[in-house]
């Protein structure tokens, strides 16, 4: 396993957040924007809400957060995941399928355009799990 960090989530103040946990941190803030998502289907009013931030120091993630689409459900207090970097395909695999004993899942394992495979679910203690496999780096 790569690690475990807490994922935030907001409602349009991602990158304000972000920026401000980063100076707090001394941490090194990478944003990525819905529209940067390739072949995304974004409404033009989610074009520059932050798909995926990360603060980092070294090579190790310290926090990471992304907005929700405009419309989500959003509710201050339930906002946050806990995110599982794991490995290879086989560990995401084992994990996902343990937490989800009982669990509602909100988005089934699969290959993404950032991730061999990436899933999300809430456990049987309300506890909100995003596990992900990224693919090796190039180059």
């Amino acid at each position: 396993m790569k690690g475990i960090v807490s994922y935030l989530n907001f409602n349009g103040n991602c990158e304000e957040a972000m920026t401000f946990y980063g100076k707090c941190l001394g941490a090194e803030l990478l944003v990525h924007r819905f529209s940067e998502m390739p072949g995304g289907n974004v409404p033009p009013e989610a074009q520059n809400r932050i798909m995926h931030a990360r603060l980092s120091q070294g090579p190790m993630p310290v926090l990471m957060a992304s907005d929700t689409m405009p419309g989500m459900p959003f509710q201050q207090g339930n906002n946050f995941w806990v995110s599982v970097g794991c490995d290879s395909v086989e560990e995401v695999n084992r994990i996902f399928g343990a937490l989800n004993d009982n669990a509602t899942v909100r988005m089934p394992l699969q290959a993404t355009f950032f991730a061999s495979q990436f899933g999300m679910l809430t456990d049987k203690f309300g506890i909100n799990w995003m596990l992900i496999c990224e693919p090796p780096r190039q180059g």
